[in-house]
Parts: structure tokens; sequence; C-alpha cells
């Protein structure tokens, strides 16, 4: 099922920040005063300038190298329609959103964002016929979920010995929704489940029972209890494209992806003319390579001084062992 994960920015589209910076243009009267436009861009600048500048300099970026078409953003707000139905409008109000187009600048650099993050992903025939293949049957499974995999073999071997799956979720998963009903879920198709589990449960015969499974929340015991037909699926030709859209979905690496926007803006050679913000895109490795220069200059300096001061204490050490040489020479003599 899809979600919606989109929060609302500080509306790119209504705080252009960028067109407003030296203009007295009254932008609201009051019967107590006036505020002007300038006023008003230096009040955004003050409070939400970076957030904002920041998406708008991202989007423009991505828009340069990557392409969403307006059919593009309309099929995927149709889908998001679909979902919610007639909820549609409070949902979009309950994310931040005005309305429809607000949330549709947002959707697109989501979109940008998404093939960025997924051009570099491989997603075979074969990963497309088994997904679409698991798609025509819906799952009803249970589970016992634990913290650790000594405890996940320990409530196997129970299993194994035939001790009740039901009373065992009861006593050991730490999935408390599912527990109290004996860790019984709710009907799942694909995608509704982290890849290892619907992995496993897909390629299980109803009534078994599986070997621990690992998953980002711990490690799952799974029973099959039933699978359903689904009588809604498109043919493939129809959603071939979206099923591969989903399996790469399943594949990106956020450090991966982060560090490949850090690359298009590193490469993008902003120059920002707000005196507040110049610094906003500087990399951590240019602010650190102008701290070593600063560094290293001050190490010079001091380096200099030690070496200064060291040869002084040298010759001040060779002074004092000229004295004493001298002084054990004398009582030698006098010893004589």
């Amino acid at each position: 099922m899809k979600k919606l994960l989109i929060t609302a920015a500080f509306a790119t589209s209504v705080f252009a920040l960028s067109a407003c910076s030296s203009d007295s243009e009254t932008v609201v009267e009051t019967g107590s005063g006036n505020i002007n436009k300038e006023d008003f861009y230096e009040e955004l600048k003050a409070n939400s300038g970076e957030q904002v500048l920041q998406q708008m300099v991202l989007e423009t970026i991505l828009e340069d190298k990557y392409d969403v078409s307006d059919e593009e953003v309309n099929k995927e707000i149709e889908t998001y329609k679909e979902q919610y139905g007639d909820q549609w409008e409070s949902v979009l109000q309950q994310s931040g959103y005005a309305d429809e187009d607000a949330f549709r600048e947002d959707l697109k650099v989501n979109l940008l964002q998404e093939k960025a993050a997924t051009e570099d992903i491989e997603v075979t025939d074969e990963e497309i016929q088994t997904r679409y293949d698991r798609m025509q049957t819906k799952l009803v499974a249970s589970h016992i979920l634990v913290d650790d995999e000594a405890t996940a073999n320990e409530v196997k071997e129970k299993l194994d010995n035939g001790e009740d799956f039901a009373a065992l979720a009861e006593e050991y998963s730490t999935d408390t929704q599912s527990a109290s009903n004996g860790g019984e879920l709710a009907e799942f198709g694909v995608g509704d489940m982290v890849p290892a589990f619907e992995d496993a449960a897909y390629d299980m015969e109803v009534g078994e029972v599986s070997d621990p499974v690992q998953s980002d929340y711990g490690f799952h015991i799974i029973k099959l209890t039933d699978r359903v037909e689904n009588e809604d699926v498109e043919p493939l030709e129809d959603v071939r494209d979206q099923i591969k859209r989903e399996i790469a979905a399943t594949k990106v690496d956020q450090a991966a992806v982060q560090a490949k926007i850090q690359e298009l803006m590193d490469n993008a050679e902003i120059d920002v003319k707000i005196d507040e913000f110049k610094d906003l895109f500087a990399t951590e490795e240019a602010t650190s390579e102008e701290g070593s220069t600063t560094d290293d200059s001050s190490s010079e300096g001091e380096s200099t001084e030690e070496d200064s001061s060291s040869e002084e204490g040298s010759t001040e050490d060779e002074a004092s062992q000229d004295e004493s040489s001298s002084s054990e020479d004398s009582s030698s003599e006098q010893s004589e």
C-alpha cells in the first residue's frame, strides 16, 4: 500500500525568496500599519530561509539532470486518490498542505529524488516476473518476533517439540499488537511486509513454520495459514514499470543516495549571493581544508617560535656547561 510520506516544506512555490529582496511594495494593509515585501522577505529569510533555499537549489539541480513530466506527477496523484478515496482532502490537510497544488510541488521533487536514487539500480526481468507472480496471491500468516537469534532458536525448538504457536507468541513476541492475538497478522500482499519477511512467507507452504528470519525489526518465526487468490491483478505489460520502481526502491542504499546528492551539489558550482547563507552549501571537506591551511600557518609560526626558544635554551645550556667545566677545572687545579 502506498503511503503519503511527503511532508509539507515551506512551500517553495509560495515563498520565492529571491524575488523580493529589495522591493518595498505593500503585501498586507492593516488599520495599524502595512507590511511590505522587503520586511516579509527578511522575516521569511530569518525564520525559514535556510530550509527553503536548500530545497529550491536541490530542485533546480535535479531538474537539470532528470526529467519528471506533468503526466508522471498526475499519475502518482491519481494513485494516492484511489488509495485514500473520500479522505484525500483531509489527508492533504493533515500532512500540512493547503491544497493539491502545494502537494504537487513537493511530489515532483520527491520523484526527482527517486530517479536520482534508483538511476544506477538494476532490476532484472526475472525479479519483475517473480514479483508479478506473487501479486496473484495474498497471504494469511502469524509470526513470533523476538530481539535476538538465541531466543528465536529457543522458540523454534519449542515449536518443533509440539508446543502451541499462539501460546508462544503471547509469551515471547515483541510485536505486542499481534502477540495478544496469538501472533496472527492481517492479510497481506506484495510490498506490505519488509523484503526478508515477504521472501520467506511467499516461499512457504500452508501450515509450514519457518526457521528464524532476520529483518530490521529482529527475528521472525512465521507460520503460513492460508493463501488467498487476488483477482484484481492487471496484465503484466500494464504494471511492469510500476513493479520495476517498487523493486528498485527496496534496493536503495540511503547512504549512497546522500553521497550522490552531495556530489551533484558539489559539481553544481553553487554561489550564494545572500551573505547570511554564503556558506550554506560549503562542504565539510572545503571547510576542513580552510581550517587546515590556517592551522598549518599557525603551526609554522608556533614551530618557528619553538625552534627559536629551543635554540636559545640550547645556547644557555652550553654556556652553563662551559661555566661548570671551568669551575671543575679550577677546583681540580686548587686540589693539586
